[in-house]
């Protein structure tokens, strides 16, 4: 009886009562083993090993040959499951590594002036916020909008005629009306077209100094002027 034969064979397969009783017991253990899972793991061939020579024909029994191969099957799953879980532990281990670097460098740069891919303005009421954007050619018109937390478009400045590349303003936190507004969360959005009309869509970014660091579950992140930013967000440091 070969090894992958013993599923069917079991059933069937009734030399003695104790055999028979056995054979019952392994293939009830075998099916609560593999309820929840299709794959065989190191326990479960050996059972199956177990289970053939207990129940291979005595007039026909299991070859030697047949036998050295089965334990090198075995031996095979053995090695695949301790190489699986040696490369499960290396993970872990980089990923441990990688967090606790990431958490370092973070540190690092509270004081420091940082570019941020955001549109979001942490507005505090007394510090005019540095508002940058790129943009990939060279425009004929670019308008700035400042938005308030509700979406609102409440001042938009007119830039006019830009080159291509990095450019950056200040905004003064007023609104259209030349009103001071309060502090409190807002965004900006940028508006840019060519000499012949055509959309063009700027990246944008804000200047802002780090002021803390805060760990969390999915890594390190930044306070910069009171605004949480995710560390890998930060474009350049200054």
């Amino acid at each position: 009886m070969q090894l992958n034969d013993i599923t069917s064979a079991l059933p069937t397969s009734t030399p003695t009562t104790a055999t028979s009783s056995t054979s019952s017991s392994s293939s009830s253990q075998s099916s609560s083993g593999t309820g929840t899972s299709q794959t065989l793991n190191e326990q479960d061939f050996l059972q199956m090993l177990v289970t053939e020579l207990q129940n291979q024909d005595p007039t026909n029994p299991l070859q030697s040959t047949d036998l050295a191969a089965q334990l090198a099957q075995f031996s095979s799953v053995s090695e695949l499951q301790t190489l699986n879980t040696n490369v499960q532990n290396s993970t872990n281990a980089n990923l441990v590594m990688t967090q606790s670097i990431s958490n370092t460098m973070a540190a690092t740069l509270i004081g420091k002036e940082v570019q941020v891919n955001s549109s979001q303005i942490n507005y505090d009421g007394t510090t005019n916020p540095t508002l940058g954007f790129t943009l990939p050619s060279s425009a004929a018109d670019v308008k700035v909008n400042i938005l308030n937390s509700n979406g609102t478009i409440i001042r938009t400045i007119d830039e006019g005629p830009m080159a291509s590349g990095d450019q950056m303003m200040t905004w003064d936190g007023k609104d259209s009306s030349g009103n001071q507004v309060p502090s409190g969360s807002y965004s900006f959005s940028v508006s840019a077209a060519d000499s012949q009309g055509n959309q063009i869509t700027p990246s944008l970014y804000v200047l802002g100094t780090v002021q803390g660091v805060k760990f969390g579950p999915n890594g390190a992140s930044l306070l910069v002027d009171g605004a949480q930013v995710a560390l890998s967000s930060v474009q350049e440091i200054y």
